[in-house]
């Protein structure tokens, strides 16, 4: 299990988006939408847009105009954001117009994002440190703020096998790695999110938000479980032998649609 051999990250962010769409938790946007009525056009600042997965599902749900401003360090996936919102209107079909903003959102400040409404992220607090983490709160404080599918480290699959856990918890510590003096929180974010936004007097809720991946997704799960795995691999050498045959066993019951995985999310809503 290599890098080489999983997709391109655009191509990657692109297989994912429809799972994605279907975990997010709905029921947090009546809280948003209560706090977005009235006037004003919509200012929506979407940290770490990728490819525009968030913004392409969350307008199409919120009424009335709106501004979506997408934050990237990566310029081509910023372009491709851009180009996937043409044709995208609100709930109600009002106009909805983006912008892009190239940089490390980590270091925008509260004056930087001083124009929002509302604040939204997807799948990006696992790839953050706790300072980056108290970071972004700080910028975000004062605004609702929507961060969905932020992984928990959980993984369930049927059939089970008897690697699963090994490799889950090998995962996890990848995710936790320090990479350029950046120790990543993974799994761990979500809970540090949700107490740096408790120490500034922030009410946070969270809902679960899993992928639930059958038969009809077996190209995904395929390519998440070649990802999952080689990160593994990665933190644990020791497992390159023992991967092999389990990922036979595994690529070969996805294949014959034999194989479903839950994979754990959280969604937390900040100020809603």
């Amino acid at each position: 299990m290599t890098a080489e051999e999983t997709l391109p990250f655009a191509d990657w962010l692109r297989l994912r988006e429809p799972a994605d769409a279907a975990a997010r938790a709905e029921d947090l946007l009546d809280a948003v939408r209560a706090r977005l009525t009235g006037d004003v056009p919509t200012v929506i600042h979407d940290l770490g847009s990728g490819t525009g997965s968030m913004s392409r599902w969350l307008a199409a749900r919120l009424p009335g105009p709106q501004h979506w401003v997408l934050h990237d360090r990566d310029a081509d996936l910023l372009a491709r954001a851009a180009e996937g919102m043409a044709g995208v209107t609100a709930a109600d079909g009002a106009p909805v117009t983006v912008s892009t903003r190239c940089g490390d959102l980590t270091r925008l400040s509260a004056a930087d994002l001083a124009d929002a409404s509302l604040f939204t992220a997807s799948a990006l607090l696992d790839m953050l440190s706790a300072d980056e983490i108290e970071r972004v709160v700080a910028a975000c404080v004062g605004r609702p703020t929507l961060f969905a599918l932020s992984v928990t480290g959980r993984v369930r699959f049927t059939p089970d096998d008897p690697l699963d856990a090994v490799v889950e918890a090998a995962f996890n510590d990848h995710q936790r790695r320090t990479v350029d003096g950046r120790r990543l929180l993974g799994p761990d974010a979500v809970a540090a999110t949700a107490a740096a936004f408790a120490r500034r007097g922030v009410d946070v809720r969270e809902r679960p938000s899993p992928w639930r991946l059958g038969p009809e997704h077996a190209d995904l799960a395929a390519e998440w479980f070649r990802g999952w795995l080689g990160a593994a691999c990665e933190q644990r050498p020791d497992l390159a032998g023992p991967a092999e045959a389990y990922a036979r066993r595994r690529l070969a019951d996805a294949a014959a649609g034999r194989l479903t995985v839950l994979v754990e999310h959280s969604d937390l809503l900040a100020g809603g």
